[in-house]
């Protein structure tokens, strides 16, 4: 029997697969990938091993920001799709065992959105207060910006409002002005309509700009939060299982507060990404020294009962930098961005990890054999299981949403539709272009990134101490600088991992490991194939360069 009830909730065993769904698959022939494009993959997401779809914005939008600009928070983008479309892809991911969770952009609205046009259009508006207004220019008008040399400021003179407006992000982005009651009962609707159709939850976009009340009013307290408290008391009221991602890339010491409103219970979000392992994990990777990783591991912020963290590598953003120091941010740019257009905004970098690594099947394995095995849900981006490259002759981001390569043929698979009409030019370069690169391939050979994907994945599913268990570091005269060594023990079991973050073999000598005295009874799941075999208790483990050993300890 599990004593911890918390142990049991599905997002605590997750594999989370984040998607454009207009990136995916083109059912229709229009160009541009559609839920019924999107549903008739599932089978090979069964089979990868997924288990929770991630949605990147499926509402109404003018397309100015990705998707992220909502112009109707109770409808589908035309272009991927009905809500009949939506709800039968719904129920059919149901049955694959998937769940689905969508991403919540309510920090601020499309310009375009009718909220936003009744407000500017009429002062005694209803809608009017549902956005931040200032008569008289303000004083941090140029401040705070997001997206430094692409956002010139943050307050924008509206002409027909004749006043200001405040928008965080984009000028045709304007923030909701959280203080109205009204806009958080709204939002609360919103949740609850999508519930109503099945989702089992939302990953909340820019959650700290949400809860960052604007002037005029109190400067932002621990009282803001009570909005993310509120739509977590909405949710399980309404659905007992249903989940909140957070997106707060916060300092180590602000992230217990988004978890809860105390350190002994996630009352708020559910779970975060952990924004704070990500570049160490890469710092790591550039050094070829598991020493970042392992103090980032050392300071990890405790995370409360029911709380859990999502751990990733790349996603549909760039890869950011920002919590890493000057000289830090150097090291990982010299390592994997060395030329100035692999970068984005002078803190992230524009690119999919296959090309980041230098195509070295080795050094990618290793990556994600190490991500996999740190406590937390994994989460891994579209077309990561077969190594997709980028295309950097693209604006920003774009760079790594081209569609997904399916087959090579003409349309990559995606699509069935003229070249000059998808939705993203596909990859065709010799490297990583489609006829080089793609699941059909990948699936006939045994060999393939893809069938490594899968049995990782499956593996991982089998350890279920990752997904609840308590993380101890092994060091020691015996562990070398480049190999990370670390336990996790769980309810129902322990697992020892062992990474070398070298391009050299090493050898990790656990024989008087103090934190396994009771590795007297061993079992290898997984590894890269060239060590030696596992004696009945650990000793001195041979790994090859960029290879890796999980072992369970048996009781």
């Amino acid at each position: 029997m599990i004593d911890d009830p918390s142990a049991q909730r599905w997002y605590r065993q997750a594999v989370i697969y984040c998607v454009d769904v207009d990136s995916y698959d083109d059912g229709n022939g229009d160009g541009s990938g559609d839920f019924r494009g999107l549903r008739l993959r599932l089978p090979h997401l069964a089979r990868l091993g997924i288990t929770c779809l991630w949605l990147n914005p499926i509402h109404p939008t003018p397309h100015r920001d990705a998707g992220y600009d909502v112009s109707d928070y109770y409808a589908v983008d035309p272009r991927l799709g009905t809500l009949g479309d939506f709800v039968e892809f719904v129920h059919e991911a149901a049955d694959h065992g998937i769940r689905i969770v969508i991403d919540l952009v309510v920090n601020h609205t499309s310009d375009q959105h009718p909220w936003f046009v009744a407000a500017k259009a009429d002062p005694q508006s209803p809608y009017r207060d549902f956005y931040v207004w200032s008569e008289d220019e303000p004083a941090d008008r140029f401040q705070g910006l997001v997206f430094p040399g692409e956002q010139k400021e943050t307050w924008s003179w509206c002409e027909e409002a004749a006043a200001w407006y405040y928008h965080r992000f984009y000028e045709f982005q304007p923030d909701l002005n959280w203080r109205n009651p009204e806009v958080r009962a709204e939002i609360l609707r919103v949740i609850g309509f999508w519930l109503q159709l099945g989702v089992s939850g939302f990953r909340v976009d820019a959650a700290p700009f949400v809860i960052e009340l604007v002037e005029p009013g109190p400067a932002a307290d621990e009282n803001d939060f009570e909005i993310l408290s509120q739509w977590r008391r909405y949710l399980q009221w309404h659905q007992g299982d249903g989940v909140l991602l957070g997106e707060a890339n916060v300092s180590p010491q602000d992230v217990p507060t988004y978890f809860g409103s105390s350190p002994d219970s996630a009352d708020r979000m559910h779970m975060l990404f952990d924004f704070v392992l990500n570049p160490r994990l890469f710092l790591a990777l550039a050094r070829r020294s598991a020493e970042p990783l392992a103090e980032a591991l050392t300071d990890a912020v405790r995370v409360p009962r029911g709380g859990q963290w999502v751990t990733f590598l790349r996603n549909h953003d760039e890869l950011d930098l920002s919590r890493l120091t000057e000289s830090q941010r150097s090291e990982v740019f010299a390592a994997f961005a060395p030329e100035e257009d692999m970068r984005l905004y002078g803190r992230g970098i524009r690119r999919r990890l296959a090309p980041m690594l230098g195509n070295d099947r080795r050094r990618i394995e290793l990556a994600y054999a190490l991500q996999f095995s740190l406590p937390g849900t994994p989460a891994l981006r579209y077309g990561e299981e077969i190594g997709m490259g980028d295309d950097l002759a693209l604006k920003g981001r774009d760079a790594f949403r081209t569609p997904m390569q399916w087959e090579d043929r003409p349309g990559a698979g995606f699509s069935r539709a003229d070249p000059e009409k998808l939705v993203k030019p596909l990859v065709d370069d010799d490297e990583y272009g489609y006829a080089a690169v793609n699941v059909a391939r990948q699936r006939a050979d045994r060999d393939s990134l893809l069938t490594w994907m899968q049995r990782l994945i499956n593996v991982r599913r089998e350890c279920p101490e990752n997904g609840d268990g308590t993380l101890t570091l092994v060091d020691g005269e015996g562990v070398p600088p480049e190999v990370l060594v670390h336990r996790v023990d769980g309810l129902d079991g322990s697992l020892v991992f062992l990474h070398n973050l070298s391009d050299e073999s090493q050898v990790a000598d656990l024989t008087k490991a103090a934190a396994l005295d009771d590795a007297d009874d061993v079992q290898e799941l997984f590894a890269d194939g060239a060590g030696s075999p596992l004696g009945d208790r650990l000793g001195k483990v041979h790994l090859p360069g960029y290879g890796y050993r999980w072992i369970r300890l048996m009781r």
